[in-house]
């Protein structure tokens, strides 16, 4: 739905804010639990940089949040970042508009004195992961993310998808997508297949992703390694793809990667799995929440590229019976634990809390 066609305001229950123009994993994660959430509420985005797939309101509709919903004591405010919990205060308490607010978090550290009293001023808070809770000095409702099965499937044959996104189909795939910068650890990734291709010629790699800012003389560094390394045909960097194809490329894999430094959730290995893919990822975020050591995958320490290229090789080292009974396990256990309709009734949940002691 595109802003033309916005959610009529005496219908809308609830606002879930963005605010920032760039594509980030919070912005790509709000897109795709937002449709699931509006199957039972009134629910539209606010901000810059979304897909018109998604219902959307404008700056024009603020005006409305003077009077209550239809149906509801207030409308929420849902905040995921710093500035959307002040933009949500000031309409609340300021403005004295009819609100309540709720913010998500997804950092693993201690917030700044700033941070705390915004987050002091919502009316609820969600947390992604357990460990992220952890940090938040009071109440949280934990939350993990959630994956369409339906976009996220795995692929009947490897070959063809691998074809279908431009790959090379005589080769298997490991990957690693995201941002190109070393808090992601894309140099881990391009050093442990370094070390780990040359005995493994049927094997390739591909960094999906692109570097901004202060970031491209990291990611020239990593290219120029691959080069010098003669593996410039096998460790591929295709760019940023839109959210809507990311799928296409998990199923091109056979093998996934997350080797971040530092992560507040990170919903790739939940991404990677719902397509049957395995995963080795590093002990950040909610990555140990995610993967189940020895079953759909391996969790090793964030940083090590011996430890990283060990796990890869042991994986690669697999019959094809294991590593199918791997895959087969990965997608059964995000089946079973990480739907994004859940996702969505539990947030849901947490707004009816809100208004129930509005």
């Amino acid at each position: 739905m595109t802003e033309k066609a916005a959610i009529d305001p005496a219908r809308l229950e609830v606002v879930a804010t963005n605010f920032k123009r760039r594509l980030s994993g919070v912005t790509s994660t709000l897109e795709r639990v937002l449709p699931f959430q509006a199957r039972t509420l009134g629910i539209a985005a606010f901000g810059p940089g979304l897909t018109d797939s998604i219902a959307r309101i404008g700056a024009a509709e603020l005006r409305h949040f003077w009077r209550r919903p239809a149906r509801r004591p207030t409308r929420i405010w849902h905040a995921r970042r710093n500035v959307e919990m002040l933009a949500g205060v000031v309409l609340r308490d300021l403005l004295r508009m009819k609100l309540s607010l709720v913010f998500t978090s997804a950092s693993q550290r201690w917030h700044t004195r700033w941070s705390r009293f915004l987050i002091s001023r919502m009316d609820a808070v969600i947390a992604t992961s357990a460990k992220t809770a952890g940090y938040l000095q009071r109440p949280a409702a934990v939350i993990h993310h959630g994956i369409d099965m339906d976009s996220f499937a795995p692929a009947p044959d490897k070959a063809e998808a691998r074809r279908a996104v431009g790959l090379p189909d005589d080769l298997r795939m490991i990957g690693c997508f995201g941002r190109i910068r070393a808090q992601k650890g894309t140099d881990v990734f391009v050093d442990a297949l370094i070390r780990v291709l040359p005995d493994h010629p049927g094997w390739g790699g591909v960094v999906l992703g692109r570097a901004t800012g202060a970031h491209t003389a990291f990611f020239a560094d990593q290219r120029a390694k691959v080069e010098k390394a003669g593996l410039a045909d096998r460790i591929l960097f295709p760019g940023e793809v839109a959210t809507s194809d990311i799928a296409l490329w998990y199923r091109a894999l056979d093998l996934y990667v997350a080797p971040q430094r530092w992560e507040g959730f990170g919903v790739t290995p939940l991404e990677a799995m719902a397509c049957a893919v395995p995963v080795i990822a590093t002990r950040v975020g909610a990555f140990d929440e995610l993967v189940i050591e020895g079953q759909t995958g391996s969790i090793i320490p964030p940083g090590d590229v011996g430890e990283m290229a060990a796990a890869v090789s042991a994986f690669l080292q697999l019959d094809e019976a294991a590593a199918a009974a791997v895959a087969r396990a990965a997608r059964d256990h995000v089946v079973a634990t990480h739907s994004i309709e859940v996702e969505a009734q539990k947030i849901n949940a947490v707004y009816e809390s809100v208004w129930a002691s509005a």
